[in-house]
């Protein structure tokens, strides 16, 4: 839905398409990480969603959305987020999704742009060999492509995007956050629920967005979409002032043990010089222009976060923003996303809160840990559903410690923890009445916020930090290696995947057994172990922790 000018220049979209892609080695089911070349970008930042241009303000992904995570694409799979804040220029078609599970680690892609009637003829194409298999024809290799405008209606303030080949994203009003405009949304999806129009399939609603995923094979995107400007006449207004709002007080553990855990694997496998590394507690300090980092803590455990969405990430994980503008901490997100993240670590992103609702990958920079908000057996007063919160819920948080935290948790999933939730309403007219008597404070809040965020955008343009660029391999060890694949006299210990080196284990001289650990390989999100082949003596170790290696690379001889 984002290949608009608006994000991405036409320069942009031009080598998207036009690049040869390598699969990166931290791939898996919940996305295919790609190395090609990075975006130039049509503007400088994504304001109050977060320092890098690739930062939106959340909403869902479709299926097969390719997501810039900073400046590297991921093709989210099966297994991905619905519900996110990163600029996503192109979907894979339905019919070609099946591809995403043959992928590996160092294999090459290209993209082809096809329209939107090509993508429901080769849908068709392929049900009907599904239904007849003698019938299947390899599809024949195409070069061009056919790029359409994906704006697909424009109605007084409402923009319709496409988003793949089966879903349309309504986007409401100004680029910017507004809870107005999350009610606007609210309505709309309410109206949608009421009717049922021919052809919905499912809503999945934003901060500022709605999408719809239709039934294609009845109608185009274009047509669906004049279909609905009935009921989006009828929600104008945002519907009721008045929304459920419960107030749902969770445990956080300030700065977890799990949350460092994932920065220093980030640091070590992913990259070493981001500048919200080693403590995103103070990179959260810094960018704010806070005074001390206790006053990070101190805006967090008062704030009222309210959820603006589900699914952010995984499994019923919210998107929260400070109903007071002056606890909104605004940060940039990981560029590139991290490979691994603790299940229910809590982080910020632009203006808006997460509590990861699995163990994955990640970009919100961290400030601590609570309880699950997923529940697979409903145990518990707290789950009458699989997740614990709703939108419009407000969270509150209250200190614990790493270990209350850990037992909490272990009691918490059982139905043997109780959490104070209580009942109540969130009252548009009553929070612009707060945000009228408080305009002058908020406005010197937001004004000293805009100035340390300026000056930390232009500390990273100074120092080379505002963009990233991934290689395949590191070219500091890459002739080393390539010579000692080819001369070494066996034997030699190879890598046996695309990956990064995690830890080394030995050294030169040190005499080893066979099937001793020797490296453990991080790939494809996890980690392997390489084991000597034979008892020896290690001559040459020829690879260093978190160096970048090919499959059949030497690591040992």
């Amino acid at each position: 839905p984002h290949c608009t000018e608006d994000f991405l220049t036409r320069n942009d979209v031009r080598a998207f398409l036009d690049a040869e892609w390598t699969v990166h080695y931290h791939s898996d089911r919940t996305g295919v990480r790609l190395i090609g070349p990075r975006p130039a970008w049509s503007r400088s930042d994504g304001g109050d969603a977060g320092l890098h241009p690739s930062n939106i303000h959340d909403n869902a992904y479709a299926f097969g959305a390719i997501d810039f995570t900073g400046d590297m694409p991921v093709v989210l799979g099966p297994d991905g987020p619905s519900l996110g804040g990163f600029v996503c220029p192109a979907v894979v078609i339905e019919a070609d999704r099946w591809k995403l599970g043959q992928l590996a680690a160092g294999d090459r892609l290209r993209l082809r742009a096809v329209a939107e009637a090509e993508a429901r003829r080769l849908k068709r194409a392929q049900n009907a060999a599904i239904g007849a298999p003698r019938a299947l024809r390899r599809r024949a290799a195409a070069r061009k492509h056919h790029i359409e405008p994906a704006i697909v209606l424009e109605h007084e303030d409402v923009r319709v995007r496409r988003a793949g080949d089966e879903a349309l994203l309504f986007e409401f009003g100004p680029n910017t956050l507004d809870i107005e405009l999350r009610l606007r949304v609210h309505a709309f999806q309410a109206a949608i629920d009421a009717e049922r129009p021919n052809g919905v399939v499912e809503t999945t609603p934003g901060v500022r967005s709605l999408l719809v995923r239709y039934d294609s094979t009845r109608c185009s995107g274009a047509s669906f979409a004049k279909g609905l400007l009935p009921l989006l006449e009828s929600c104008r207004e945002g519907g009721a002032s008045t929304v459920g709002s419960r107030i749902v007080r969770l445990p956080l553990c300030w700065d977890d043990p799990a949350c460092r855990e994932a920065v220093e694997r980030y640091s070590a496998s992913v990259r070493s010089d981001a500048p919200w590394c080693p403590d995103n507690i103070e990179f959260i300090r810094r960018i704010n222009g806070l005074a001390e980092r206790q006053d990070v803590k101190q805006v967090v455990f008062n704030a009222d976060y309210l959820v603006l969405g589900l699914g952010d990430v995984y499994l019923g994980a919210p998107v929260a923003t400070p109903l007071d503008p002056r606890h909104r901490l605004v940060t940039t997100k990981y560029n590139p996303a991290r490979t691994w993240t603790a299940e229910n670590s809590v982080g910020i992103g632009g203006a808006y809160l997460c509590i990861y609702g699995m163990e994955g990958p990640g970009g919100y920079q961290f400030v601590g840990r609570t309880l699950q908000v997923w529940n697979r057996q409903r145990r518990g007063a707290a789950f009458d559903r699989h997740w614990l919160l709703r939108p419009f819920d407000r969270i509150r948080f209250f200190e614990v410690d790493a270990e209350e935290l850990a037992a909490m948790r272990e009691a918490f999933p059982h139905g043997r923890l109780d959490i104070d939730i209580e009942a109540g309403a969130f009252d548009i007219e009553q929070h612009r009445s707060f945000l009228a008597a408080h305009a002058a404070d908020i406005d010197a809040f937001e004004t000293r916020r805009r100035q340390a965020f300026a000056e930390e955008l232009e500390d990273w343009r100074r120092r080379g930090l505002l963009t990233f660029e991934q290689s395949q391999r590191d070219d500091g060890f890459e002739g080393v290696a390539e010579v000692a694949a080819k001369d070494a006299p066996p034997p030699f210990v190879v890598s046996p995947m695309a990956g990064s080196i995690w830890s080394v284990a030995v050294q030169p001289g040190q005499r080893v057994e066979a099937g001793e650990t020797l490296f453990v390989v991080e790939s494809m999100k996890a980690e392997f172990e390489v084991a000597a082949p034979v008892a020896g003596v290690v001559e040459q170790v020829l690879v260093a922790k978190g160096q970048t290696v090919a499959a059949g690379q030497a690591l040992a001889v």
